[in-house]
């Protein structure tokens, strides 16, 4: 399976990189750097009374995927980088990352985000998947991580992002009709 995740990572890198591509896939990996574009995507959704649900929504999952991702599978899994498994996987224009590979650090916080943001904007939760998709892509793109990290990432974060989603709903619906019951 190695062997087929690391001949991916070279087609990509054969067929896409370029100078121009270099910049833009080191754009969307540094916006991505430790989830922080979305944490300020949260504090600006949390500020606007219209979306602030969907701030409280983005900044929870963001902390679990940290805790969840970063912090408790990336220990448990403890995957080599595909840098360090092959090293004809030059990574260029980015500083090499430390740390274990598996799930995608930066796909994580960028699905749990746009699914976060979708599950209550469909319009701005379009926008950010394009973005959390280009985040996910960068990371193959320079090599830095294998593909079913990424997928990983992915799957984790819609999960985590609609797991914080329903609790929410719920807990907002259970307030809802304690308020109306008080109320009468």
């Amino acid at each position: 399976m190695q062997s087929v995740e690391l001949n991916i990572l070279h087609s990509i890198q054969s067929l896409f990189q370029c100078k121009f591509m270099d910049y833009i896939m080191g754009f969307f990996t540094t916006i991505g750097n430790k989830g922080m574009i979305w944490f300020v995507v949260a504090i600006i959704l949390f500020y606007f009374k219209k979306t602030r649900k969907i701030g409280i929504c983005v900044f929870i999952s963001l902390i679990c995927g940290v805790i969840l991702g970063n912090g408790i599978l990336k220990h448990l899994v403890a995957r080599n980088r595909p840098f360090n498994v092959d090293n004809t996987l030059i990574v260029q224009f980015i500083k090499k990352p430390s740390g274990y590979s598996f799930p995608s650090g930066h796909t994580l916080a960028s699905f749990e985000a746009a699914v976060s943001i979708l599950l209550y904007n469909k319009r701005l939760g379009i926008i950010s998947l394009i973005v959390a998709f280009l985040i996910g892509f960068s990371r193959l793109y320079f090599g830095v991580h294998f593909p079913t990290d990424v997928l990983g990432g992915m799957i984790l974060g819609t999960i985590i992002a609609i797991f914080v989603h329903n609790f929410w709903e719920h807990v907002l619906e259970k307030n809802k009709s304690k308020k109306y019951i008080r109320r009468y």
